[in-house]
């Protein structure tokens, strides 16, 4: 190698010649001895510039002047040799040239990227086909991703290039260094043209990748009507499942990503166990956790439940849950709609996310207020909700729910005052359990907690005989006071049944006089 030579641009004389396409030029310089192998500060010598620029001339000359194989096939810094950039361009004469020179149609860039996928990404039909008459090889690895000429090919959706390779006998199910085949790759992209070529080929509709997704499943959650239509008419499982844990199937993703018009084509052809299967993930979580009202109304409306099976994978108890803890609040009136069966977690959410008036409508609606079997997760959103106990509490209250269920440490110990007392109107406060005196005392001693002259004395007759009534009243018929209104009691015995003297003297506003159950409403 000559490092006399000065070069302006950084690249040789030689070099500068071969990029002009100056034939006359270069073969003067080499007649003066100039040399052929003097690389640029890109590792590019004459040869590349000759086969990048298009000069089959100054190609021919540079051979003529070294034609042993480590010249035709140096590599710039990059990795490239004068093949791989006479690809990149198209030039087919120079590749002609190169190959017929002992170019390695096979070589691999620092990218391990092979002439032929080069040829096939930038669309060079006729060049990949002097490349597959001079030894390059269809199938194996193309690329640093592990992708064949044939996903490339399919993901641009050259249907020229497709059927070439094809011809050549590439394998059809080939695989990427994530397991996707071709017939993967048309699925997710919408290459529809390209998915029926190469199902007429005998690709697998049912493949999976190395995570288990299957074609039907990319295609459910790309939203790509048309392939999913033409996967199911080829005899795609949509019962087949598309991860290692076994729940998730291609209509939990058209549920995921609202595409209703593919989860309507999924519903009837799908599997029910889906829905209550205690492995199982129902799709009506995977609607909620996307946020798609009208998914989850489809999927409540064909009969799937709105009481589905615990979902650990998520961390929700139901799909109400599932609702709260994502937000979507827009979503709880479709499931109320179809029945969701409330519990005293939903109440816990309810307070939770300061929705009160779901908090209220929740009860209206039948919410049982005996035999929890969360009370502590209630019981702590209880506590940080007492500064507005007015929104919420007289509804729980007056739906039958025990206030000494209330009365525990974490309730009394962050006692608010006014929220105390109210809770204790409730009670036959002289006859409270031993426990709950002992800690009402202790939190008399502790703070500023002023107990009532009213709670000194024993409670009148009129208040005990409204518990003692209360009391032998169902759930249902307490917190309606049409069914209070239906006693053979004067008018003014129903108002103290319903504690209307007490919402008044500790200013509760109007909404709690018992409105019959309507729709949800999410503000507060």
């Amino acid at each position: 190698m000559d490092f006399t030579e000065a070069y302006s641009d950084t690249c040789s004389a030689a070099g500068l010649a071969s990029r002009e396409g100056n034939a006359d030029r270069l073969r003067a310089l080499l007649r003066r001895g100039c040399s052929v192998d003097v690389a640029d500060n890109r590792g590019w010598m004459p040869i590349h510039e000759a086969a990048h620029h298009n000069a089959p001339e100054c190609l021919r000359l540079l051979i003529h002047a070294d034609p042993s194989e480590k010249y035709i096939k140096t590599k710039t810094f990059e990795g490239s040799c004068a093949l791989h950039l006479a690809t990149i361009r198209g030039h087919l004469e120079i590749v002609r040239i190169l190959l017929e020179a002992g170019a390695d149609a096979n070589s691999f860039t620092l990218e391990e990227t092979t002439p032929l996928f080069l040829a096939v990404e930038n669309g060079h039909t006729e060049v990949a086909k002097l490349l597959a008459e001079h030894g390059a090889d269809v199938n194996g690895s193309h690329s640093m991703c592990g992708w064949n000429s044939l996903h490339q090919a399919v993901f641009q959706e050259n249907m020229e290039m497709i059927k070439f390779l094809l011809e050549k006998g590439v394998n059809v199910e080939c695989q990427d260094d994530f397991g996707i085949t071709p017939l993967f790759v048309a699925a997710q992209y919408g290459k529809l043209e390209s998915l029926s070529l190469l199902i007429e080929y005998g690709a697998n509709v049912n493949c999976q990748a190395s995570d288990k997704a299957t074609p039907l499943f990319i295609a459910s959650q790309e939203g790509l009507q048309k392939c999913v239509e033409v996967l199911l008419a080829k005899g795609a499982d949509p019962n087949l499942y598309c991860n290692a844990e076994k729940w998730q199937l291609p209509i939990h993703a058209a549920a995921q990503m609202g595409h209703v018009k593919i989860l309507d084509l999924l519903i009837p052809i799908t599997d029910r166990i889906c829905d209550t299967g205690a492995s199982k993930v129902s799709p009506v979580y995977s609607a909620v956790f996307g946020g798609h009202r009208e998914c989850v109304e489809r999927l409540l409306k064909s009969g799937y439940s709105p009481n589905a099976q615990k979902c650990l994978i998520f961390g929700c108890l139901s799909p109400l849950c599932m609702a709260f803890q994502r937000e979507v609040f827009e979503i709880i009136d479709v499931l109320l709609k179809y029945g969701v069966r409330l519990t005293e977690v939903h109440l816990a959410h309810c307070l939770e996310h300061q929705r009160f008036p779901l908090f209220r409508d929740f009860l209206r609606r039948g919410c049982p207020v005996a035999r929890w079997n969360h009370t502590s997760e209630f019981l702590c959103q209880a506590s940080g909700s007492q500064a507005r106990f007015k929104q919420w509490l007289p509804a729980l209250l007056l739906a039958g729910f025990d206030p000494v269920n209330l009365l525990c440490p974490s309730w009394i110990c962050s006692a608010n005052d006014a929220a105390l007392n109210f809770t204790l109107e409730f009670s036959n406060w002289k006859r409270l359990p031993p426990a709950v005196l002992e800690l009402l005392s202790l939190h008399a001693e502790r703070s500023s907690w002023l107990l009532p002259p009213h709670f000194a004395s024993i409670p009148p007759l009129a208040h005990l005989c409204r518990l003692e009534i209360r009391s032998l009243l169902s759930a249902e018929r307490v917190r309606r006071p049409s069914c209070v209104a239906q006693l053979q009691l004067p008018a003014s015995l129903h108002d103290y049944l319903l504690f209307r003297d007490v919402l008044r003297t500790h200013s509760i506003p109007e909404h709690f006089d018992h409105p019959e159950p309507g729709g949800a409403d999410g503000t507060g």
